[in-house]
């Protein structure tokens, strides 16, 4: 564990950071606290590798696995942000020593340790295995010594049954000297449970001697020495050695499965009775006090949530809070929605910056967010951002996808409701709209053929054009989420909920069509584009994935950073 260094982060989504765990390949893995005090390890790919797709698609292959194997002997899954720069991932921290770490620190591990260490991280193989999920890279300093157990960690190379491979530069997966010599040698790919019984036959001959089961030097000599040379053993206690030589056999048939290296263990006590390895838990490092950071905004309880859709505009009360589900088919009729009077009590979200735009990244970049604008009247909207009334700084060009977002729309669960578009977000807006209230509809069309697959989205303030006065610029960008994250490169949905800011539009002065009460009106995926860490992407159209999409509308201040939401509504992809 190392200081965090001044180029880190102080927060990396809604968990403030401690301290540095280690590093990889893939990127640095940071301490840190959740704002409910539960420590985490969070993972954050590289900024070199994010534009890589394989690189990315090893990454979010990582978090899903996470995701999926629920067993004791692995972390769970806590947090994640997988659709925009800063990609990363958080899971439970489990504090102890690595295996790597507890051996060169107090050397080989006796043979009755070895046996019942063996036992557990066998057993938390066959629990992994029966997920569908191989590991392809258990070694010492991926396996931790917990208080409760052993945890395997690191599954950026695991693979689930059915998907595709994925290695670096055409290198076999794994490291040397762990790494199964039919990996090695091209006539296995590792993905079934033999390679990682081999894997982990020689974490356990580097635990008995405290020595590289097959050597140092050249990753190619090692692998070399994999493949054609005996593990070296010497000096391990007979009945133990016969069994790390059993798992590390060359042919994969002839190794035991985990299930008979449990058998073969012969365990009667549990491992963290065990002295020895209770006694390496002292290696633990204490976890550092936090430097000073920035205060979350407090979240107050919320008595009502945001007011449903209706037919026409109300300014009724809000309606109970309904929780996510999955999408269903339909589309959004042009039905109005009223916020910013419907709420009795609205939640604050923490925003915090992960990321400095690195460039401006606005309209006339790739796929920038220029708003139509083309209300009823079809009067054009001013093509830049008009600067405050009285002086002042013009609005931002965009906004920064610098924050986890947690709006999620759901349609209502009736279906003749859910036929006419009828829904609700989860949580209510952080400030209210000027005026008399903010309205919005959201409609889907056909395009190229292909139904419902753009959307028209408009807004205005009700009653402005019967203001006497022009009221000051108040602008607004739209965000629209897909149900789940995408895959930026691919534009394919992948299986986890978006907690991403979404596409974004080209902030807007809701009083464009003051004098002639028109709507300001855009269009999805036209308008709209992502924005992080300097980078923009393109939105993806609406058949790109089913569900549930959430629409939130922003006031935009004049930093990219600095933007609240005034209302949340949404449509349904059938």
């Amino acid at each position: 564990m190392e200081a965090l260094k001044g180029t880190d982060p102080a927060r990396i989504g809604e968990h403030v950071l401690l301290a540095r765990l280690g590093a990889g390949g893939m990127g640095q893995v940071y301490l840190g606290r959740s704002p409910g005090g539960r420590l985490v390890a969070v993972k954050v790919i590289r900024d070199e590798i994010t534009g890589h797709p394989e690189a990315l698609a090893r990454f979010r292959r990582e978090a899903e696995t996470v995701r999926a194997v629920r067993s004791a002997y692995t972390a769970n899954l806590i947090d994640a942000s997988l659709a925009a720069p800063p990609y990363w991932l958080a899971t439970e921290y489990v504090a102890g020593p690595t295996l790597g770490r507890a051996v060169a620190a107090r050397g080989a591990l006796p043979a009755d340790t070895c046996l019942r260490l063996f036992a557990a991280l066998a057993e938390g193989l066959a629990s992994v295995h029966a997920y569908g999920v191989t590991h392809r890279d258990l070694k010492p300093h991926n396996v931790i010594l917990g208080g409760q157990g052993p945890q395997l960690i690191d599954f950026g190379i695991a693979k689930g049954v059915g998907a595709t491979a994925l290695t670096q530069d055409g290198q076999a997966p794994g490291t040397p000297g762990f790494t199964a010599p039919e990996v090695l040698v091209g006539t296995g790919t590792g993905d079934g449970g033999p390679a990682d019984v081999f894997a982990l036959g020689a974490t356990m001959a580097y635990a008995a001697t405290g020595r590289a089961p097959f050597g140092t030097g050249d990753p190619a000599t090692v692998s070399y020495r994999a493949v054609h040379e005996p593990v070296d053993l010497a000096g391990v206690e007979p009945g133990l050695a016969a069994l790390i030589g059993a798992c590390v056999a060359k042919d994969p048939a002839q190794r035991p499965d985990p299930a008979e290296v449990v058998r073969r263990c012969g365990v009667r006590d549990a491992l963290v009775d065990d002295p020895v390895y209770a006694g390496l838990g002292a290696l633990a490092e204490p976890v550092p006090a936090p430097a000073h950071v920035p205060a979350l905004v407090p979240i107050p309880l919320p008595v009502e949530a945001v007011a449903g859709v209706h037919a026409m505009p109300t300014e009724g009360p809000g309606v109970p809070y309904v929780p996510t589900r999955a999408g269903r088919g339909g589309r959004r009729r042009g039905l109005w929605a009223s916020a910013g009077v419907a709420v009795v009590a609205a939640l604050a979200l923490a925003a915090w910056k992960l990321m400095p735009p690195a460039g401006d990244g606005g309209a006339g970049g790739p796929g920038g967010g220029g708003a139509s604008a083309q209300g009823r009247t079809g009067a054009p909207a001013t093509p830049a951002p008009a600067a405050p009334q009285g002086g002042g700084k013009p609005p931002a060009e965009y906004i920064e996808g610098n924050r986890v977002s947690r709006y999620l729309w759901t349609g209502a669960p009736d279906p003749v409701q859910a036929a006419q578009g009828i829904g609700q977000c989860n949580q209510p807006a952080e400030e209210k709209s000027p005026g008399a209230g903010f309205q919005s509809s959201v409609s889907t069309t056909s395009r190229n053929g292909v139904p419902g697959d753009t959307a028209s989205i408009k807004m205005r303030i009700k009653y402005a054009e019967m203001e006497k006065t022009r009221p000051a610029p108040y602008h607004v960008s739209v965000a629209v989420k897909s149900p789940h994250d995408i895959e930026p490169g691919t534009g394919k949905p992948f299986p986890t909920d978006n907690r991403a800011v979404g596409y974004t539009s080209k902030p807007v002065d809701i009083y464009t069509h003051w004098q002639s009460g028109g709507d300001v009106e855009l269009t999805y995926p036209d308008d709209f584009s992502m924005h992080g860490g300097g980078r923009t992407w393109p939105a993806v159209p609406l058949s790109a994935d089913r569900g549930d999409w959430t629409v939130v509308f922003y006031h935009v201040e004049d930093d990219p950073a600095k933007y609240a939401s005034i209302a949340c509504t949404g449509f349904q992809v059938g």
